[in-house]
């Protein structure tokens, strides 16, 4: 089954529109904290089209992307709240305040480590949101940590796909699928580890 491939095709297409820019914004922003397409789908072709635009696309995605981050930490925060009695009900709430108590006594700088190291793996950008807000991380790590975690990804392939050009984007069309259901069973896993694993 098809999945990523004709919603990785969707996303090219708005990355034509003439109001491309914005189309990059809201995505950005909607990704940071529920929509299911990362922006990276849109910054490639819009790249590959406007080459001397690469670092001004990069900031609109990463500036949007920080705005809907809020968005993300706030529903997070103010789910747990409401979940409370459910996950007292499941049994499950020991456990999860044993982990936000474990965050808590963190310093902000191992947190802000945790974010940018977290930026590089390949799960999306609202289950960290989420996560940060659930966890009450303090703002100014989840503001740093989402600057550089982010930032460094939308730059970094807006840097490559400029030096790449046409071939990287290629990659990306013809891989696409691979990776959509790749990112799919890691979170499953990572989900199967810290559930029955630890």
């Amino acid at each position: 089954m098809k999945l990523f491939k004709p919603l990785y095709e969707f996303a090219l297409r708005w990355a034509a529109h003439p109001k491309a820019e914005w189309f990059l914004a809201g995505l950005s922003f909607i990704e940071a904290f529920i929509f299911p397409i990362a922006p990276e789908v849109m910054l490639a072709p819009m790249t590959l089209a406007k080459p001397p635009r690469w670092a001004r696309y990069a900031t609109i995605s990463l500036g949007s992307s920080l705005l809907g981050s809020f968005v993300g930490y706030a529903l997070g925060h103010y789910a747990f709240g409401l979940a409370r009695p459910l996950l007292a009900d499941i049994g499950w709430l020991p456990a999860i305040e044993a982990q936000v108590a474990r965050l808590h006594d963190l310093s902000a700088w191992k947190i802000f480590w945790m974010l940018v190291l977290a930026g590089f793996l390949p799960i999306p950008l609202k289950i960290f949101t989420w996560a940060s807000g659930f966890a009450g991380v303090p703002i100014p790590a989840f503001i740093a940590g989402m600057l550089v975690g982010r930032g460094k990804r939308v730059y970094l392939l807006c840097g490559l796909i400029r030096l790449g050009g046409e071939k990287a984007e290629h990659a990306i069309h013809r891989w696409i699928e691979w990776i959509g259901w790749g990112v799919i069973a890691l979170i499953v896993l990572l989900v199967v580890y810290l559930r029955y694993l630890r």
